[in-house]
């Protein structure tokens, strides 16, 4: 089942379109990367589901009722541009918006303790605002945004500022959410994140929705049949052996290894590859190189590009 679901939806300012009839579907549990560069339309979406903003035209629904108010305390929302009073003190700051949210003093007392506790900022309750750092307040904003446990959560750049070793602590707390049933959408552009920790993705680009699917089905989608070949032997015995229905992309050395990238042409397959490499080298390993979503977005983007000219 889908906890969001969107139905063609667009959205104009002015004489900018911000998008264009878009649909997507977040699975229930998914860690779902909405992903684009900046001006895309992600932010225009995120405000559209968080009923901040209304659509112009099309439908959205959360787990299959149309979005409605009784549905902002069940989706728990991290802006990218951050906001934090500056001149209260951190606990007291942090009860006042779980109090909003609908929980007791004394539930979100016992709740943030525990997440001070896991984020290791107990010494932090009785400091201003004013006095944490970027990522310190960010880390504060995210325990405000997850405390009252929404069974959605959409995070807007929240790697943004923080250190390598505080977005893996962040990210570590994404994959527990998930764990325990929570479905997060991450939106950015940050492709290693979302190799790291998204199990689907949806890509937007200038207004429109490009792709969308589990990492593993778009991934599988965009492979060439191109494979890494291991081994010890003569390059120049190989490169002659693959004649017609193999071509050599790269070359290079490795720990004492030869390592060749082919590609497999006239439908040939790996098995084709290997019964002519072992007839003149000694083949130690071979792998079949997976795009990264990286390179899946820019032949996404470029092929959109191409098209339009």
């Amino acid at each position: 089942m889908d906890v969001l679901k969107v139905e063609n939806i667009t959205k104009a300012y002015a004489n900018h379109i911000a998008l264009n009839d878009v649909s997507l579907s977040v699975p229930k549990g998914s860690i779902y990367g909405l992903l684009g560069p900046n001006g895309a339309g992600k932010t225009t979406l995120i405000r559209i589901v968080n009923q901040i903003t209304g659509p112009d035209s099309g439908k959205v629904f959360f787990n299959g009722e149309p979005l409605s108010p009784k549905h902002v305390s069940r989706i728990g929302y991290l802006p990218e541009e951050r906001g934090l009073y500056k001149k209260m003190k951190v606990g007291e700051q942090a009860l006042y918006l779980a109090q909003l949210k609908g929980m007791s003093k004394k539930d979100a007392n016992e709740k943030l303790k525990e997440w001070f506790k896991r984020f290791e900022i107990e010494g932090w309750w009785d400091k201003k605002v004013e006095e944490l750092s970027k990522g310190m307040a960010q880390k504060v904003q995210f325990i405000t945004t997850v405390m009252h446990e929404p069974e959605f959560i959409i995070l807007d750049e929240p790697f943004s500022g923080f250190d390598p070793i505080n977005a893996n602590l962040i990210k570590g707390e994404i994959k527990r959410l998930s764990e325990n049933g929570t479905t997060i959408m991450l939106s950015t552009h940050n492709m290693g994140s979302v190799e790291e920790i998204c199990s689907h993705i949806g890509l937007i680009h200038n207004s429109v929705k490009m792709l969308e699917g589990s990492i593993g089905t778009v991934r599988d989608a965009y492979k060439e049949g191109v494979y890494d070949l291991q081994f010890q032997g003569d390059m120049i015995s190989i490169t002659n052996a693959m004649w017609t229905n193999f071509e050599l992309i790269d070359h290079w050395k490795r720990d004492g290894s030869q390592i060749a990238r082919i590609k497999l042409l006239n439908k040939s397959t790996v098995n084709d590859l290997l019964a002519v490499a072992i007839a003149v080298i000694k083949v130690e390993a071979v792998n079949e190189v997976i795009p990264s979503m990286n390179d899946i977005f820019i032949k996404v983007v470029e092929n959109k590009s191409d098209s339009h000219e």
